[in-house]
C-alpha cells in the first residue's frame, strides 16, 4: 500500500477497497474455475454458435472477460435473481417492487445507475443473512432455467464460444454477486466468474461483503488478479462490456469490445478505434436481424410490472 500514499486518506481507502474487492474476486473464481471446466467438456451448448465477423486467434497467454448485465444477458441478473427469490418467499412484495422498477429503469436507460445498484446490493445482502451459500447456488440453478436462459444474447455468447473453440478460457466479469456468476459461467460453459464476494461464515452469508461491489476499477483489479495469478498476458487478452463504467477493464487489455454499448462507452470506444458490436433490437434492429417489436415488447413488459405492482400496493 506503500504505493498509495500520495493519494488522500479517503481515496486510498476507495482504492484498498477495491483492490480487496478483485483479489477476493480473482480468489473465487479460481476455486471454482476448476470444477466448471470438467462440467464444461461434457456439456455441448443447446445450438451452435453463429460464427463472429472476426476471427479468435487460439493463444495459452490469452483469455477472454465479458461483463454480464446487458453483455452477455439482456437486463440485470440481479433482478432475475430476485424474481426467483421472491417465487420462493424469501421476502415480501415490498421488495420485488423495488427490483421490478430498477428492471424498468435499466431497460428505458440502458445503463447502470449506482443509486438503483446500491439499494439492489443492500436489498440482496439483507435478504440472504443466515441462508447457506450452497442453497442459493442451489436455487440459482432453478432460477437460470426459470428466467435468465431465454435472456442470454446470442451473438455475444457466439463471441465467448469463438475464445472456447480458440483454445482460450472465457471468464464472466460482474458486479452480481459471484455464485449467481459461476452458476451462469457453467452453464455457457464458460470457465469461471468473476464476481462480487459476500462475507460468509461456516458456510453462511453474514449480510456483510469482503471489500466492495465488483464494478468499475474493482473489476479491473479482479482481472489484473486473476490475470498474474493464471499467468496471462493482459496486451494478448480481450474484454467485452456495454457500459463506460467498464472503461478500467477494458482499458487493460489489448483487444477491447464495446457489446451493446451505452452512448459515452460508444463515443470512447470510437475515439479509440475499439470494436463495436450491438445486438439489441430498434434502431439496431435492421443491422443485427432481430424484429424491432421484440424489444419494444420487452420494454413494455418491464414498464408494465413496475407499474402494475405499484398501483397493486396503494
Amino acid at each position: 500500500m506503500a504505493a498509495l500514499g500520495w493519494l488522500t486518506p479517503r481515496r486510498r481507502s476507495a482504492t484498498a477497497r477495491s483492490v480487496l474487492a478483485g483479489e477476493a474476486s480473482a480468489e473465487a473464481a479460481r476455486k471454482s474455475s476448476q470444477e466448471l471446466e470438467e462440467l464444461a467438456e461434457r456439456a455441448a451448448p443447446d445450438e451452435e454458435p453463429k460464427e463472429p465477423e472476426f476471427p479468435v486467434v487460439g493463444d495459452d497467454k490469452a483469455a477472454a472477460f465479458f461483463d454480464l448485465d446487458n453483455t452477455v444477458m439482456q437486463g440485470a441478473s440481479i433482478f432475475h435473481f430476485g424474481r426467483g427469490l421472491y417465487k420462493r418467499k424469501f421476502f415480501e412484495r415490498q421488495e420485488l417492487f423495488r427490483f421490478a422498477w430498477q428492471q424498468a429503469w435499466f431497460r428505458l436507460a440502458g445503463v447502470e445507475d449506482p443509486e438503483h445498484m446500491q439499494d439492489a446490493r443492500d436489498s440482496a445482502l439483507s435478504i440472504v443473512k443466515g441462508h447457506r451459500v450452497a442453497e442459493l447456488m442451489s436455487i440459482g440453478e432453478e432460477i437460470y432455467d426459470e428466467y435468465m436462459a431465454e435472456r442470454i444474447w446470442p451473438g455475444t455468447r457466439a463471441l465467448a464460444q469463438a475464445h472456447l473453440d480458440a483454445g482460450q478460457k472465457v471468464w464472466l466479469v460482474t458486479a452480481a454477486p459471484v455464485e449467481i456468476a459461476t452458476v451462469i459461467a457453467r452453464r455457457l460453459g464458460l470457465t469461471g466468474a468473476l464476481g462480487t464476494v459476500a462475507e460468509s461464515v461456516g458456510g453462511v452469508y453474514t449480510g456483510k461483503l469482503v471489500g466492495e461491489p465488483l464494478h468499475g476499477p474493482a473489476k479491473a483489479e479482479a482481472v489484473r488478479a486473476l490475470a498474474a495469478a493464471e499467468g496471462l498476458d493482459l496486451g494478448r487478452c480481450a474484454a467485452y462490456s456495454d457500459s463506460h463504467n467498464d472503461i478500467p477493464m477494458l482499458s487493460l487489455v489489448g483487444h477491447p469490445y464495446a457489446i451493446n454499448p451505452d452512448a459515452k462507452l460508444r463515443k470512447h470506444a470510437r475515439e479509440r478505434d475499439w470494436r463495436l458490436r450491438d445486438y439489441r433490437t430498434g434502431r439496431k434492429a435492421a443491422k443485427v436481424g432481430i424484429p424491432a417489436a421484440a424489444g419494444v415488447g420487452a420494454l413494455a413488459g418491464g414498464t408494465a410490472a413496475a407499474i402494475a405492482l405499484h398501483r397493486r400496493r396503494h
